[in-house]
């Protein structure tokens, strides 16, 4: 059995879960690239209560998917449930995990050694309104029952997204609720080794799809045919889902944000491309790069882009250590040239774990905007971005890398080359 498997088992006993090697040495440097999936979902379990407990909760209802999956390791039909709020877990910070499951999925989930009990949902089918009003009341009857049970006298419970009615239904029953997204994706802001070493394993299948979308590259293939080429890659590899479909050429490589189309390819042109991955064990992939299509050297202007886009990567990476503030990495980033302002990217770094996470640093300009302060610690994941265009040219660059911040700076997560004729360097 293959360690990438090993997290998505879904007809097994713990028992049978093959225990792997943790924390291994990967080509010389410190990133661990295999783990023990019992203590994977142990070390992520530990978090969560360790926050509750200081947050005051007697217990989290947690009904976005990856937080399930953070808190047990308990994955069913993720999309689905992204849009519909059926399944929902219980978690007491003293006593019983329970999952509140989808009518006859149970068996999916049972065997996890963190789920104690499982019960059908009471809000079956409630993306659709036609049981809404008919379920709020037995769910919000059966959590408080729950809260009493184990509470010991505590009242606050954190819901991180459900129906309004659902909320009103706990408060009905005497509950206070609060809203704990924030607290959950803080809890989540540091990795465990073993969540690295996921993140690891996820990188790596994903830089072996955009080598397969790379070598595909021709003029007349389509935006579409390379996207199908990297998704049908993410799935062989262990990987779940693309969050976007960012991946374009052209003059749709300026502005950002162009999904990928029917457009056939052309001589002479960009490629760009952001993996933006939910990989292997539910942990994503970030990183982005941009290729140009032969026959044919690049221009000048290309060049010139591609290199400041590289250069502002360059220098954020070397600029982050722990302790430092989130203002700080704002206020030292790489100056952008006055003509390239408008279509800056919209952060400097965010955060990486089962999806973009917290933090998200914006630029100096826009850091009141969009950032709250706060400290880079050793264990957080982020990538770190740049996009290179200026309002009205046809060619605009893509670059990010993904890196661990350690006791005294970063290592790479993300390793894939850059575009040598880019650069300048072809032989």
């Amino acid at each position: 059995m293959s360690i990438v498997e090993s997290e998505n088992l879904t007809d097994s006993e713990p028992d049978h879960i093959p225990v792997v090697p943790s924390a291994p040495q990967a080509n010389g440097d410190s990133i661990p690239t295999a783990f023990d999936p019992v203590q994977l979902r142990a070390g992520r379990l530990s978090r969560l209560r360790a926050m509750m407990a200081e947050q005051g909760y007697a217990a989290l209802v947690l009904f976005d998917p990856n937080n399930q999956r953070y808190a047990t390791g308990s994955r069913n039909m993720f999309g689905y449930f992204l849009r519909n709020s059926t399944r929902y877990l219980y978690v007491p910070l003293e006593g019983p995990i329970i999952l509140f499951e989808y009518p006859g999925s149970a068996h999916v989930s049972t065997w996890l050694e963190t789920i104690d009990e499982s019960r059908t949902s009471k809000v079956v089918w409630s993306a659709v309104n036609q049981r809404d009003n008919l379920s709020s009341d037995p769910f919000g009857l059966e959590i408080a029952e729950l809260v009493q049970e184990h509470g010991r006298g505590n009242k606050k419970v954190g819901l991180d997204r459900c129906a309004l009615n659902l909320a009103r239904s706990l408060e009905a029953q005497g509950l206070d609720v609060f809203d704990c997204m924030q607290d959950t994706l803080h809890c989540r802001r540091i990795k465990t080794p073993e969540e690295i070493a996921c993140l690891a394993q996820s990188m790596a299948a994903s830089e072996a799809s955009v080598a397969e979308v790379e070598a595909a590259i021709k003029p007349g293939v389509t935006e579409n045919e390379l996207f199908a080429i990297m998704y049908g890659e993410v799935i062989r590899g262990g990987g779940e889902f693309i969050e976007t479909r960012l991946l374009n050429s052209g003059p749709r490589t300026n502005p950002w944000f162009h999904e990928a189309s029917d457009r056939k390819i052309r001589p002479g042109e960009l490629v760009a491309l952001d993996t933006d991955t939910i990989g292997c064990h539910g942990y994503y992939s970030d990183f982005s790069r941009t290729f140009h299509v032969g026959p044919g050297r690049p221009s000048a202007y290309q060049r010139e882009l591609y290199r400041m886009a590289y250069d502002q990567v360059q220098h954020n990476m070397g600029i982050l250590k722990p302790g430092m503030s989130y203002r700080e990495i704002a206020e030292q980033a790489w100056k952008i040239p006055e003509r390239f302002l408008d279509r800056r990217y919209p952060s400097i770094i965010h955060g990486v774990g089962m999806h973009g996470e917290t933090p998200l640093v914006a630029h100096h300009m826009d850091f009141d905007r969009f950032s709250k302060d706060g400290i880079l610690e050793p264990g957080m994941v982020v990538s770190v971005e740049s996009y290179i265009g200026e309002v009205g040219a046809a060619d605009g660059v893509k670059l990010e890398e993904e890196v661990l911040i350690t006791d005294t700076g970063v290592e790479k997560l993300s390793r894939y080359p850059f575009d040598e004729a880019l650069l300048g360097r072809e032989v």
